[in-house]
């Protein structure tokens, strides 16, 4: 069976290839490399570093009481996994590679809910940066997002979207 042509195959496989390398890095990371430790990969332009992130993208309300900040985005994030199920549900089979993208997404999501529930943060471990100037870290779930936006604001860009 094509995975392609099987909607809902498709968003098993996307999403479980996703959430398994997500969380094998994480738990590498966490078991392997000391918190605030780096190991130059690329040096001067990418480490990979063993970094907590309390809050939301870019570390947004990492500030914010741990028990707000977890109500806030444990719901926030169960509210973001739903809807992007049901745009996926919603997305016509001749639209593959759109629905590919809010798998990504979709995937993405639960990698980070996953940590959240877990361990009350999300590990990140991308460290990208030229010089002093550092891009905040990043991890597999975060890069599946932003593919998948990529591809969603490619479709509202270039593709007519689906009704």
């Amino acid at each position: 069976m094509d995975i392609l042509k099987n909607k809902y195959l498709r968003l098993v496989v996307v999403t479980g290839l996703v959430v398994l390398a997500d969380q094998i890095t994480k738990a590498l990371i966490f078991a392997y490399l000391p918190y605030h430790q780096s190991i130059a990969v690329v040096p001067g332009f990418f480490d990979i570093t063993h970094i907590h992130n309390p809050g939301g993208a870019f570390g947004l309300m990492a500030n914010m009481s741990e028990t707000m900040r977890t109500i806030v985005f444990l719901l926030a994030s169960s509210l973001a996994v739903g809807l992007i199920f049901y745009f996926y549900i919603k997305t016509p089979p001749s639209y593959a590679f759109l629905a590919v993208g809010f798998a990504l997404i979709f995937g993405g999501a639960i990698g980070n809910l996953i940590d959240r529930v877990r361990l009350g943060i999300v590990i990140d471990f991308i460290d990208v940066y030229i010089g002093e100037y550092h891009w905040p870290a990043f991890n597999i779930a975060d890069s599946a997002i932003t593919v998948g936006i990529i591809i969603f604001g490619y479709h509202l860009l270039f593709k007519k979207m689906p009704e």
